[in-house]
């Protein structure tokens, strides 16, 4: 059966998300779907060096507290290599000669509307004027794990960030690790 929308509001709105509440009927019969809309598609960097250590950031999120994660965030409306450059720059001071495009993903789409983009960047080097903003975002520090280690941590849960998870196995992926 297919999901048949009868009627939608919006609940809320902010210039990052939008929530809205549907009147639908689906497979159970009629109720209220409410879904999280990104204004804008997000991105995610899998930075790894010369010595195969992947870059993490560990912030301290207000929703779920401590978490190590790859340099990710809003696309604000930008190409998304763009996007990614500039994450990678403002959360880490980094910048990266090679980009490679990894993966799409969706994050929640079970209740949220919200497109990922997932890049991997090699060639890392410190940008000559680096102005991260690192405190504004929550960003405690930059930690550098080796790759195979960075698979340990997500197997044993001390790496739970969902998208960071995913990003994590689209460069396993892309770079032939699980082949």
């Amino acid at each position: 059966m297919a999901w048949t929308t009868r009627s939608t509001r919006t609940a809320y709105e902010n210039r990052w998300i939008s929530v809205r509440e549907d009147e639908v009927t689906g497979p159970a019969g009629d109720g209220i779907y409410g879904v999280v809309e990104m204004r804008h598609p997000a991105v995610f960097v899998v930075a790894i060096d010369d010595r195969d250590r992947v870059c993490f950031v560990e912030v301290d999120r207000y929703t779920t507290g401590r978490s190590l994660e790859v340099p990710a965030g809003g696309s604000d409306g930008e190409d998304a290599l763009d996007a990614a450059k500039r994450e990678l720059l403002e959360e880490t001071g980094l910048t990266a000669e090679a980009w490679q495009p990894i993966g799409r993903m969706n994050a929640l789409n079970g209740i949220a509307v919200a497109p990922e983009h997932v890049f991997l960047a090699r060639g890392l080097a410190p940008a000559e004027d680096a102005t991260t903003s690192q405190l504004e975002e929550g960003i405690e520090r930059v930690v550098w794990i080796p790759f195979a280690e960075a698979l340990r941590q997500v197997a044993e849960g001390r790496i739970d960030d969902g998208e960071t998870v995913a990003a994590l196995a689209y460069a396993g992926i892309s770079l032939g690790r699980f082949v």
